[in-house]
Order: structure tokens, then C-alpha cells, then sequence
């Protein structure tokens, strides 16, 4: 069952004072901490006796921000029990609050669709590993319309080697700075356990349909201790999941290419972590990863210049068409004083993405030029970051204040990006026709403290400030209020209000960063005058910020039954767009010259609701039901009338959950997704549009079945059907020609598991 909002009860701080002798290392890597601390989830990437008996010391801002109303958690037995194909974003979207979308209304890249954290849309969801931030995507081209050419950061682990997941959504995911705006998706993974166990997991599942791609995986991991205070931990995985046929979409074809279908890749995944517990009240982990995903071409763009056939010889040969790389590697200390505990990180993240050379200009802007011709962007993002944890009493309040400071070096390579010319209009003032750098780069600094502060037996209330510095945008301050109040030992109010923030993406802010529309893509207000359009970086933009408030009351009783009904609302500025209003002229006077520019103001608003209902057994262990809600009053520009993105008006993610005994368990999911409608407006030109592009795609559901049985504590097989009863939605254009129908719902298929342990 997927959990929300879990309990977490302040511990009197007369227990927590006790004596330590750290060595002179761990001191001045304490020392370090309390100087250079950051964001993560607090205690969230911990593991193993020494770490999780610092979790359970005392009660921290970043514990209290998993019992707000816009907390969720995948547990380790959820992804089990409904293991999905490939991306762990399959799991996340059955969260409240949670969809999958583009990030823009444009339709492009339809069916690589990302994690959309109310309404607020990926790029504005902050991807973490074990408190890690995860920038992989931020490798990956911006196009015009605002969407890239990427399933995000939510596939770099393997399915059996999480642990939970966590998700913050609203005000409480202010705290970790830039691009959390919408919230943050933290992926915690295994860690090394007291003895030594390892698992061999496989995981197959077929559609219905042959048109539809399959997957198939097979991972192992192993952990235990190395001799004295050393332990390890390893897993590995190699996955694959096929294309769609170029069959599937075909009867929504129009001309040679019909809409793709899902794109399929292949995973490669190997990541090993070494624990050394000096003593009893300290750890430092060492942790070093390499993945690989390689994408597999599905006809998600059309071929222009090279022809259909190339399309068709991609598709038809499983062709990767661009590869994902990413090496990481971390420190980790984590320490227990007399005075508090402490973590600090340093990480480095490189990713080379690899590709078929792609179009920047007009109606071919990523479009397949030809084969063999790869180019690669390198982006590489060093971080340090932590926090220092302090519970002191003040006033004869219990409080325990949080100081951290994260530090991120963004470097970007992308020379084929900045590539494209102004020579059609003779060139553009102050501009290079070629040769320009695929260079940029950008640092972040931010500090933030924060206190949990327990008034009395009812109230809690943690106040937060954060202040970041950009290099290239100056200083942000992001001020946040969370509170509960426990109107009864089971009925509790929580709200909280912050400001949120999201720097502008190096390809935004690049000058050297160059679109050309030869004419047709021009807005309408400023239409071609012979040398057509182009969109330049700009340096000069504002970051993008938004007023997160969430209210709501749970209800949580000894007997099982839990309720929440949560209001948010998000006034959200200064979204950076492609910009609709001319700014020069080319040298020759005959091309116009626009910018990525900062739009006006939007809104975003909505209800979550969730309900647990115990039908049998003590607190619902044999049989229960569970239901979480997402309604969408509002996700649109205000001045405009424009969606942000495409998402349902409703969706309910309803589970009924059978346990007939210990070993065996049984698993019945619906899904029911609300209407979905267009924009009306072409975002990158503000043509009026009509006809099918305002067709809306209308409410649908799909069930799932799945079961799990334990043949031994350490030997399981489960097995499944997803989309129980053949519900299946098709793209039926390859961007918005279609209206609201821009992605594809796979019909029936089932899989089987296997987990054998030792």
C-alpha cells in the first residue's frame, strides 16, 4: 500500500544527551559540516544500525516535513508487489498529486512523458538519489516550445535496489532550493545490511499486443560486512524494453509518418557502496555508479531531409538513436555528538548524452537529419552540500534547529547546440556566426536554517529560511512556515505556505544558444519578412518563483482508518517561455530577432484527499481499501487562459489489498483519469488554433491486477496483469494536431517475477 503523511511523535530531549569522543578526522569533517551543509531529506539516505539509530534520536525539521499533508511514500514491499516494466515513474504517478505530462501543452516527445508534481510540471520537480540531486536531464536540449527530448532522471536506479521512495509536494519541498518549485522525488536506495545476503531478481512482462514493446530485466545485489568496520554494498542490472511498432499509430497517419509510438531503451546499471563505522557514532560511505540507458527509436520525430526510409530503418532495427551515460560518485559522513548529529555530502555527477545529429530550425527542429552522424553534449555537476542538527530547549519550548548550505557547479559542453547560424538574415548583431562556444556554466550557493519547534502537546510549528546566490542571477530568499496542530490525539490540521524558486536552464540563459524558423513558426503578430525567425538565449532572465500554500486535516485512528483532504494553491511568475515580442533585427533587417523571456503570472490549484478503510483483520492487515484523490481547479496563465500542461482533471488511484496469509498477498488497482484539454493557443507563435487541435481527450480508467508469493522468507514469485481490461488510448499526431491526444495508454499485459535470495 502506498503510504502518506506518516506519524512521527517528538521524543522528550531529556533523552537524547549523551557523551562522545570523536576522533580528530570525524571533528573536522563535523567542523566542515556545520560549515558547508545542504538539502537532502535529512536522515533519508541512511542505512544500516549506526545510521538508523541517528533517524529515531530526535524528531528534525525535514521528519516533520514527511508527516505534511503533500508527503508520500512507495515502500519497498509496494514496488514488489507492483513492480513496474522499467521507470519507476510507473509507481509514481498512483500518488496523489502526481501525473505524468510534458512540459509544455505543445504535445511533442508525447509519450515521454515525466514526473508533474501538481500541476507544476517536471522541470519544476527536483529528481534526488539518497539525497543527491540528479541533473542527467539538464544535458538534454530545451526546444522552443519548452519540452525536451528525454524521460527524465526517474529510470538511473533499478526497480530492486530502492528502498522507499519519498515525495514532497508543496510548501514543505521549498528547503532544497532550485527546480523543487513543484516538489521533490527523493529515491532512497538499499544499504548495507549486518550479514551478508545478496538476491537475484527477474522480471518479464508481455503484451497483449504485438505492436506494443515488451521488457525484460535480470539485476542480483549483495551486501554484508568486509571485515572490522567495513560493509559493502552492490547491485547491478541489465534491462530492456522494446519500441512500439511504427504499426501502431499508423491509422492516425498523416502523410508518410504516423504518430510514434513509445520509445523503447536499454539499462545498464552497476553501482557499488563501501560503509567503514569508525565508531560506534560515525559513518562515512564511499559510492561510485555507471549507467547507461540507449534509447530505442520509435519514429518520434520526422525525418525530413534524409526521407521516411530512414525513419523506417531505425524503427525496424531497433536503432538507439541517442544514449544517456552517467558516472557518479560520493562521500558521504554522517556523525552522532553530544550536541546533535550532523551529514555532510560531496557528489560528482557526468553525463555524456549522445545522439543522432538533430535539427534546430523550423519545422524539422528535432528531426533526424541522418544516420551516423552523433553528437554528444557533456554536462558536469559537482555539489556539496549537508546539514547539522541541533535540539536545544528556549523559552521551555522543545525545538531542534537545522543549518545547511549546499554548493552546486553546474559545467555544460554542447557545442552542436550553439551551432546554428544567423545567415540567412545576413547574420545577428553581436553574435558569431560560427564557431561559437558550446560552453556555460553556472553556480548556486545557498544556506538555510530551519527550526522544529513542539508547543506543548498540540502545536509544531517549523519555520524555514532559505537565501541561494546564482552566478548568474543574484540572490533569492526563500522564507517558508509549516504547522500542525493535534486537535485530538486523531484529528490533526496542517498547512504551510513558502516561496519557491527555478534558475533558468543553461540553454535558456545562453546567448550563444540559437533557433531558426524560416518562417512559418514566426509569431503571428510579427510574421516572416523573407529571412524568418530566430530565438536567442537570454542572459537577462529572472528565475521563476512561485507562493506555494497548502491547509488541510487528517484523520488517523487506532483502528486503521486514515483520512486527509488537503487545499493547495500556487501563484506561480515569471514562467520562462520562448518569447512572443521582437527584440532586433538581423544585419540585413529582413530576420527577426525574439528571446526566451519570463511570461506573466499563472495559477495552479486543486484538492488531495486520501481514504484507508480496515475491512478485516486488526487495522486492515488481511483486507483493506485505500484511496488518494487529485481534482485540478486551476493550471493555466492567467493573462492568457493557457494550460501549463496537459493534465487530467481528476484522477483517483484506488487499491484493494488482500493478504490471505503471511506468505501470500493479492493486489487490485484502479486508476480513473478525469477529462483533459488542449490549449487553444499555439504557444510558439499565439496562433489561434481550432478545428481537431481542441479536441479533449475524455475520462477513462484501468485496472490492474498483481500477487506476490513468498515461498521462502528469501524465494518469491509474483506475477500480474496490467490494464485488466484493454483500455487503450493512441497518439494520434505527432505534436498538438490532435488535440489532448498526445500520448499512448498501453492495452493488457502480463508479467512475472522472480526473487531468489541467500
Amino acid at each position: 500500500m502506498i503510504m502518506s503523511s506518516p506519524t512521527i511523535r517528538v521524543v522528550s530531549l531529556a533523552t537524547k544527551s549523551r557523551s562522545f569522543v570523536p576522533s580528530v578526522l570525524a571533528s573536522a569533517i563535523m567542523l566542515a559540516a556545520a560549515a558547508i551543509s545542504g538539502s537532502a531529506f535529512a536522515e533519508a539516505g541512511g542505512g544500516g544500525a549506526h545510521t538508523t539509530d541517528l533517524d529515531t534520536m530526535y524528531v528534525t525539521a525535514a521528519q516533520i516535513a514527511r508527516q505534511a499533508l503533500g508527503a508520500s511514500v512507495i515502500t519497498v514491499e509496494d514496488i514488489e508487489r507492483r513492480p513496474p516494466a522499467n521507470d519507476l515513474s510507473d509507481l509514481l504517478r498512483t500518488m496523489p498529486g502526481v501525473n505524468l505530462t510534458g512540459n509544455s501543452a505543445s504535445g511533442q516527445y508525447g509519450n515521454n512523458r515525466q514526473i508533474d508534481l501538481r500541476g507544476m510540471g517536471p522541470e519544476n520537480t527536483l529528481i534526488l538519489i539518497d539525497g543527491k540531486p540528479v541533473g542527467s536531464r539538464d544535458s538534454v536540449r530545451m526546444g522552443r516550445s519548452g519540452e525536451r527530448n528525454t524521460r527524465g532522471d526517474t529510470n538511473w536506479v533499478p526497480v530492486e535496489a530502492v528502498e522507499r521512495i519519498e515525495v514532497l509536494r508543496g510548501p514543505a519541498a521549498a528547503r532544497y532550493g532550485s527546480g523543487a518549485s513543484g516538489g521533490v522525488v527523493n529515491i532512497i536506495t538499499k544499504k548495507p545490511g549486518d550479514e551478508f545476503s545478496g538476491s537475484l531478481n527477474m522480471f518479464a512482462q508481455v503484451p497483449q499486443h504485438s505492436e506494443e514493446g515488451q521488457s525484460q530485466r535480470i539485476g542480483f545485489q549483495m551486501s554484508g560486512p568486509v571485515s572490522g568496520d567495513w560493509a559493502f554494498r552492490l547491485y547491478g542490472n541489465v534491462n530492456k524494453t522494446d519500441a512500439d511498432s511504427l504499426d501502431l499509430n499508423a491509422r492516425y497517419a498523416d502523410g508518410v509518418t504516423p504518430p510514434a509510438g513509445r520509445e523503447g531503451v536499454r539499462n545498464r546499471d552497476i553501482n557499488g557502496l563501501l560503509r567503514w563505522d569508525p565508531t560506534e557514532n560515525q559513518t562515512v560511505e564511499f559510492e561510485a555508479g555507471f549507467s547507461r540507458q540507449g534509447n530505442i527509436y520509435a519514429g518520434d520525430r520526422a525525418v525530413s531531409s534524409a526521407g521516411a526510409d530512414l525513419l523506417t530503418e531505425l524503427a525496424n532495427e531497433g536503432a538507439e538513436t541517442n544514449v544517456m551515460i552517467r558516472r557518479s560518485a560520493s562521500i558521504t559522513h554522517r556523525g552522532k555528538w553530544d550536541f546533535g548529529t550532523s551529514r555532510f555530502t560531496l557528489a560528482y555527477e557526468n553525463t555524456d548524452n549522445t545522439r543522432l545529429k538533430e535539427g534546430l530550425a523550423g519545422g524539422v527542429e528535432g528531426s533526424i537529419a541522418g544516420a551516423g552522424a552523433m553528437i554528444t553534449s557533456d554536462l558536469k555537476n559537482y555539489t556539496a552540500e549537508g546539514d547539522l542538527n541541533v535540539p536545544f530547549a528556549l523559552w521551555g519550548l522543545e525545538q531542534v534547529a537545522t543549518v545547511g548550505f549546499e554548493y552546486r557547479d553546474s559545467r555544460l559542453d554542447d557545442p552542436y547546440s550553439m551551432s546554428q547560424t544567423g545567415a540567412n538574415g545576413g547574420g545577428i548583431p553581436g553574435l558569431e556566426s560560427d564557431g561559437r562556444s558550446g560552453k556555460s556554466d553556472m553556480q548556486e550557493t545557498g544556506v538555510f536554517v530551519e527550526d522544529n519547534i513542539s508547543i506543548g502537546d498540540r502545536w509544531v510549528l517549523t519555520p524555514g529560511l532559505r537565501f541561494d546566490h546564482n552566478s548568474q542571477f543574484g540572490n533569492n530568499w526563500s522564507p517558508s512556515l509549516n504547522a500542525q496542530f493535534h486537535i485530538s490525539e486523531s484529528v490533526s490540521l496542517k498547512g504551510g505556505i513558502a516561496r519557491a524558486f527555478k534558475a533558468p536552464n543553461l540553454y535558456q540563459s545562453n546567448p550563444n544558444y540559437l533557433y531558426y524558423t524560416r518562417g512559418n513558426g514566426c509569431p503571428t503578430a510579427f510574421p516572416s519578412l523573407g529571412a524568418g525567425c530566430y530565438v536567442q538565449g537570454n542572459a537577462n532572465l529572472d528565475p521563476e518563483t512561485s507562493i506555494n500554500k497548502e491547509i488541510g486535516i487528517e484523520w488517523a485512528a487506532d483502528s486503521g482508518y486514515h483520512a486527509t483532504l488537503t487545499y493547495f494553491h500556487n501563484d506561480y511568475k515569471n514562467k520562462i517561455v520562448s518569447g512572443l515580442d521582437r527584440v532586433g533585427w538581423t544585419s540585413n533587417t529582413q530576420g527577426q530577432v525574439f528571446q526566451w523571456t519570463n511570461a506573466s503570472k499563472a495559477v495552479v490549484q486543486g484538492f488531495e484527499g486520501s481514504l484507508k478503510i480496515p475491512l478485516m483483520g486488526s487495522r486492515g492487515d488481511v483486507l483493506s481499501w485505500n484511496t488518494n484523490a487529485t481534482y485540478m481547479i486551476d493550471n493555466k496563465n492567467k493573462d492568457t487562459g493557457q494550460p501549463l500542461s496537459i493534465i487530467p482533471k481528476y484522477t483517483i488511484n484506488t487499491f484493494l489489498d488482500w493478504r490471505p496469509s503471511e506468505a501470500w498477498s493479492v493486489l487490485l488497482t484502479g486508476t480513473f483519469y478525469g477529462k483533459q484539454k488542449p490549449a487553444s493557443e499555439q504557444a510558439t507563435t499565439g496562433a489561434t488554433l481550432t478545428g481537431d487541435y481542441l479536441r479533449e481527450r475524455g475520462a477513462y480508467q484501468t485496472w490492474s491486477l498483481s500477487t506476490l508469493y513468498r515461498i521462502t522468507p528469501r524465494i518469491s514469485v509474483g506475477g500480474g496483469v496490467s490494464n485488466l481490461f484493454d483500455k487503450r488510448l493512441f497518439r494520434e499526431a505527432n505534436s498538438n494536431g490532435a488535440g489532448a491526444a498526445t500520448y499512448n495508454e498501453p492495452g493488457r499485459a502480463y508479467y512475472v517475477t522472480m526473487s531468489i535470495g541467500f
